[in-house]
């Protein structure tokens, strides 16, 4: 029974079957277990025939076969290269009607829509179940980090820029400024998204705004599809002048306090040693006199 003709029969040898559909989401890397699941009653593997294409039409002259399992079993003489040692069936479970496939490592070129077909072979095979898995595949983003400007205290009015980055995901972020102080959006100046040989994505944005004397912006890394966001924060409050002269006054009295300190210190250890040598003087002073 040759695949090219299988294809061909599919859609005409069916039984009454209602087209099972499932949206997963996996991470890039990651084991995905790909659902099809038969209940109704427990059939002989010998009377039966599974096959997992890729059901994309534009896909399948590139590859046809995903796996397939004839009369209980594995054959993959068909099966596309890139899926080689990738694919599972889950044999414990075959004789419950659970035909689930196994993908591993899965990568941004495993985004497909998958198709289970299983037939059961009596007189002839007939279509007894169909399911259809939409794999998406995603990516978390890293931490983002966020940097901004060192600030002196006359520096209110002037424009200020501040830089955040995140890498290694997928699919592309939403990047999102915002003002702290009272929670409104910011428009950043430029935003860069760039593409990794791995198919993931690393985003630069760029923020320049006004400097208030009360800074707190925070940048926003939004991943929609694993529903994550990542953000960082920047905080800068700007010192009164009275503030300021109280902390140098604090600094100064803490400086002279130390170098107060320094000198106690130093003249104790010189009296220390003028003790230790008129000690020293006077015992040797006494031996001589012993002696003579």
């Amino acid at each position: 029974f040759r695949y090219g003709f299988l294809l061909l029969l599919l859609p005409i040898l069916k039984a009454v079957t209602a087209l099972e559909e499932k949206n997963i989401i996996s991470k890039l890397g990651d084991n995905v277990t790909l659902s099809c699941i038969y209940n109704k009653k427990t059939l002989p593997l010998k009377n039966l025939r599974v096959y997992w294409q890729i059901a994309d039409d534009s896909y399948q002259e590139k590859c046809s076969v995903v796996h397939a399992l004839i009369s209980g079993q594995d054959d993959n003489s068909n099966q596309c290269i890139r899926f080689k040692d990738r694919t599972q069936l889950f044999w414990d479970r075959l004789e419950d009607g659970d035909f689930s496939l196994l993908l591993l490592n899965v990568s941004q070129s495993d985004g497909h829509t998958y198709k289970c077909v299983v037939l059961e072979k009596i007189d002839r095979p007939i279509v007894i179940h169909e399911a259809e898995v939409v794999l998406s595949l995603a990516a978390s983003y890293s931490q983002p980090i966020l940097s901004g400007p060192i600030r002196n205290s006359d520096s209110s009015g002037e424009e200020v820029t501040f830089n955040c980055r995140s890498g290694n995901g997928y699919p592309k972020p939403n990047v999102y400024w915002i003002n702290k102080v009272n929670n409104s959006r910011l428009s950043p100046s430029k935003t860069d998204i760039i593409p990794h040989n791995d198919g993931t994505f690393s985003v630069f944005s760029t923020l320049k705004v006004k400097a208030t004397s009360n800074m707190q912006i925070e940048c926003s890394i939004e991943n929609e599809m694993l529903q994550e966001n990542l953000s960082a924060n920047y905080t800068q409050q700007k010192k009164s002048s009275d503030s300021g002269t109280e902390s140098d006054e604090n600094l100064g009295k803490k400086g002279r306090g130390a170098q107060a300190a320094g000198i106690i210190s130093i003249v104790f250890v010189i009296g220390l040693l003028t003790v230790l040598i008129c000690w020293l003087w006077r015992r040797r002073s006494s031996k001589l006199v012993s002696y003579r």
